[in-house]
This record gives C-alpha cells, sequence and structure tokens, in this order.
C-alpha cells in the first residue's frame, strides 16, 4: 500500500508541484487549500505524513499544528512548508507541535529526500531516489526540444521544469522580458512560454520582439499566466503572434501534453512545407 501524504496549501501553483512530486515517486498525495478542510481530512483519512503551508487564510499554519496536535491519539509526522525564515521562526514552529520543516522556494529535485528524512525507511519511495531521478533528467536533458520558460516567479519556473524534464525536454529559464528575448536568440526554443505580467517588462515585450526577429520566426509562443483572464489581454496576444493563452492552474501532465501537441504540430507545418 502507497505512503499516503496530505499536503495543507492555499496557493494552487505550490499544491500542484508538490501534488505532481510526491505522485512522480509513487506516494499516494491528497490536498487540502486551507487549514479547516485540511483538519477535517487528516480526522477521516489515514495518513503517513502532512505537509502544511503557514502562511493561510482562515487558521494559520501555527494553528493548525496546535488543534491537530491537541488530543491523545498517535499522529502522523506534521511538516511546515514555509518560507519564513527570520529569527525565532523555526523555534516557533517546533514549539507550535511542527516536527520538522521545508524551505520554500521547493527545490523540485531535492524536495523528495527532504520528506523522506520524516519518513521510516519502509515508508519511503520504492519508484526511485532523487539523486537517481537527477541523473535520469541530466542524461536527458540535452536530447529533446529546448523549451523557453520565461517568469518571475521561481516556483512558476520550477513546475514547468518539473513537468516537462522528465519526459526529455530541456527547459530554459529567464527571468524578465530582455533575457528572455537574449535567451531565445542564444538557444532558438522550439516553444517559448511566458507569463504575461512581469515586474520587469510584459510578456507582450518579449512577444513583440520575438515575432519581428529573422532568427526567431516561427517560434511558437505561449502565455502561461494566472492572470490573463481578461478578454481584451487575449486578444491583443493573439494579434501580436501568440498561438495559444493557457491559464494556471494547470496540471503538469496537461501541460506536458500541450506543450508535445504544439511542438509536433509545428514539426508537421514544417515537414509539410
Amino acid at each position: 500500500m502507497p505512503t499516503r501524504v496530505l499536503v495543507v496549501e492555499d496557493n494552487a501553483t505550490n499544491l500542484q508541484l508538490m501534488l505532481y512530486l510526491l505522485k512522480t515517486f509513487g506516494y499516494e498525495a491528497s490536498a487540502a487549500q486551507d487549514g479547516l478542510s485540511g483538519l477535517s481530512a487528516a480526522d477521516v483519512g489515514h495518513f503517513d505524513l502532512i505537509l502544511c503551508d503557514v502562511l493561510m487564510p482562515g487558521i494559520d499554519g501555527y494553528e493548525f499544528a496546535r488543534r491537530f496536535k491537541s488530543g491523545l491519539r498517535a499522529r502522523p509526522p506534521l511538516i511546515a512548508v514555509t518560507a519564513l525564515a527570520m529569527v525565532g521562526d523555526k523555534e516557533r514552529l517546533i514549539a507550535s507541535g511542527f516536527d520538522g520543516y521545508i524551505a520554500k522556494p521547493i527545490n523540485p529535485e531535492s524536495f523528495i529526500g527532504e520528506i523522506e528524512a520524516f519518513l521510516p525507511a519502509a515508508f519511503r519511495s520504492v519508484k526511485g531516489k532523487p539523486e537517481e531521478s537527477s541523473r535520469e533528467a541530466a542524461a536527458t536533458r540535452n536530447s529533446g526540444p529546448v523549451i523557453l520558460a520565461v517568469d518571475d516567479t521561481q516556483v512558476n519556473l520550477d513546475l514547468v521544469r518539473s513537468s516537462l524534464e522528465p519526459f526529455g525536454y530541456q527547459v530554459v529559464e529567464a527571468r524578465n522580458a530582455a533575457e528572455g528575448f537574449e535567451k531565445a536568440l542564444a538557444f532558438r526554443p522550439s516553444l517559448i512560454l511566458c507569463d504575461l505580467h512581469m515586474q520587469d517588462g510584459d510578456g507582450f515585450d518579449l512577444l513583440r520582439n520575438v515575432k519581428t526577429s529573422k532568427e526567431l520566426v516561427g517560434v511558437p509562443f505561449f502565455f502561461l499566466s494566472s492572470t490573463a483572464w481578461q478578454t481584451s489581454e487575449q486578444i491583443r496576444g493573439m494579434q501580436l503572434g501568440a498561438q495559444r493563452f493557457i491559464l494556471r492552474p494547470i496540471d503538469p501532465l496537461d501541460l506536458r501534453d500541450v506543450v508535445a501537441t504544439a511542438i509536433a504540430a509545428d514539426n508537421g507545418h514544417h515537414t509539410g512545407h
């Protein structure tokens, strides 16, 4: 029977990344998007490990830990997943009832190893350790199509990387429009996945540069954004040459399928000519 893990996290991108990594390594992962629903799930489910965000709406992680650890019955390890790094934060987490903590932003290559430190050996993944996965990813990293991911939020870049690299894609990262254009010229990607609203230049700036560059003619350009809900923005993007808007949250396997379909269609288009 697979080890069961409950993830309590209100940020959809962080939640998807953790669920994806857990399932990839053979864990049975369940989700709760706030503290109260997390407590309800923990009470009725038989979990072997619980991962919990600290800063959540409603009841925060500290209150979750207090309620979760109250009572006499045995409880599975409770691990905080947090960006809090101020003096005293770690001590407060442990004092509140957490058995340990994992730092954000989540590192996809070390995440499973970090959680397994809190599990007995018999409960750990049998599908391969993170270092094996890293070697496999490194072996395939240079063999597949190059995907340029442009986003100013590292966890979004991590989600793209962890969704695509296991299937042989090479993922090149850029943190703003200017860097994205430089990387596009340097790597000539098979597909560009770009956030729309970034702190240093928006996705429209990069799209405009890509579509007016002789070197990048024909490179498919997709927006991948959690904020591009306005029809006017999507129309503007299409007018500038974007082929598609993908709205977050998106399941990692769905993202892989979208990328594979786009590249196959682009290869077919070039073959047809």
